[in-house]
């Protein structure tokens, strides 16, 4: 395979992250980047996604929800039509 040399500049962190990544998949960074690149000439499109991560606000309301559930408090439903449900909230 004739081959090219592509360098590219990162923090240590993220090396090493990208690093340990690629290993837990079974590739070399080289390979690994090879992969994502050729998928993103071939598609002619690259999906970024950032993971969804809760404020501490939501994080808040989702625990007093799961204390809730488990406690039996504080639910309604289900029900069998849009009616019974805006019927239950209007109670």
């Amino acid at each position: 395979m004739n081959t090219a040399l592509l360098s590219i500049r990162t923090d240590k962190k993220t090396k090493k992250e990208i690093a340990d990544f690629a290993a837990s998949v079974g590739l070399s960074v080289s390979a690994f980047a090879t992969v994502v690149l050729k998928q993103a000439v071939r598609s002619r499109r690259v999906v970024l996604e950032s993971p969804l991560t809760p404020t501490p606000y939501l994080e808040k309301i989702m625990k007093e929800v799961e204390r809730d559930i488990k406690a039996g408090r504080n639910i309604v439903g289900p029900f069998d039509t849009a009616e019974e449900m805006l019927a239950s909230l209007e109670e």
